[in-house]
């Protein structure tokens, strides 16, 4: 895979992560996930959708949850700066004979609809209604006390379609694990807020959301998360973790909601934003040797959430990263 150079200047200045919109059988059980054991807060709600944001977010929501028969990821949405960047981005999207909508969405300004070259349906929006920010409302942590939407994790099975689509929007390629002794992409870390992800993209098969994440203060959040989740009876929702990250060296913790949706806490990580920064390589070989902790399941690699009338497509092959299960079979 030829290692893609990112465009400068961009064609459009997207900024950040912003929100992703998911659906739930049973919006009781989320709010009691998301809210009262994770630690969300609610920005608005009725009988049909939850809107939810972290501590530190003033923008409406970061997490958009609908009631449905059937749970799936609608889209994952990213803020422009400016509405003049949708109007930019539409004609990225021209250029390159790719569909687009302009929607009206709740509690959101001028909104663009599309799917990206691995076929996610990614939404863009410049404003948002504001709310309070709780940053320092320290009497409303609860359990993990998620402060912002960092990032999300996409399973394709075509990296270098991605990489050359994402880098293309002026996406920077901060971290990427490839197969020992070669460029063969096995996770790409893509940025513009200025930290290792906004978006990543792993092997698999897909388009299916693995994860979003969100950033917590510090380890003991991570901990009492789990500790209250155990006490309200989500003892088995807690998927992967506590642990560190090999890549990015973050301390984590992964969930599995109510639906199977996965959502992630974890302590966040180093600033990559300078123009000669350059990738940072990782080989596939170093997962299995993380600082410390077992490697996940392998149902951690493989499971995520469809997306809304979106089929999945698998790789021919895969890279075969460590699984709790190989460890366990190499030490009998």
């Amino acid at each position: 895979m030829a290692i893609p150079k990112s465009a400068y200047p961009a064609p459009f200045n997207v900024t950040r992560a912003s929100h992703v919109v998911i659906t739930s059988r049973d919006l009781g059980a989320s709010r009691a996930f998301y809210v009262d054991m994770l630690g969300l807060i609610v920005s608005d709600e009725d009988a049909n959708t939850l809107y939810l944001r972290g501590l530190e977010e003033a923008c409406h929501h970061s997490l958009v949850i609908k009631r449905a028969p059937e749970p799936v990821c609608e889209r994952v949405g990213m803020r422009v700066y400016a509405e003049s960047d949708l109007d930019a981005a539409s004609e990225f999207l021209a250029r390159r004979s790719m569909p687009y909508r302009f929607v009206e969405v709740p509690h959101q300004g001028k909104t663009l609809h599309f799917k990206d070259a691995s076929g996610a349906p990614i939404e863009l929006c410049a404003r948002m209604d504001v709310k309070p920010r709780l940053v320092v409302a320290f009497d409303q942590f609860r359990a993990g006390a998620p402060h912002r939407l960092d990032h999300f994790q996409i399973l394709t099975p075509d990296l270098q379609a991605v990489c050359d689509f994402y880098t293309a929007m002026g996406f920077r390629l901060s971290e990427f694990v490839a197969i020992d002794g070669t460029d063969d992409l096995v996770f790409a870390f893509l940025q513009r807020k200025g930290n290792p992800h906004d978006i990543v993209f792993a092997n698999g098969g897909g388009p299916r959301l693995h994860h979003f994440a969100y950033t917590v203060p510090d380890a003991s959040h991570i901990i009492h998360a789990c500790d209250v989740a155990g006490r309200m009876g989500f003892n088995k929702n807690v998927e992967y973790g506590p642990g560190r990250h090999g890549p990015g060296h973050a301390l984590f913790v992964y969930f599995r909601d109510p639906d199977g949706h996965r959502v992630e806490l974890f302590t966040t990580h180093y600033q990559c934003m300078d123009i000669e920064n350059e990738p940072t390589r990782w080989d596939v070989s170093y997962l299995a040797n993380r600082p410390w902790g077992y490697p996940p399941r392998e149902r951690w690699y493989e499971e995520a959430s469809l997306f809304a009338g979106v089929k999945p497509n698998y790789p021919p092959r895969r890279a075969g990263p460590a699984t709790l299960e190989s460890l366990i079979s190499s030490s009998k």
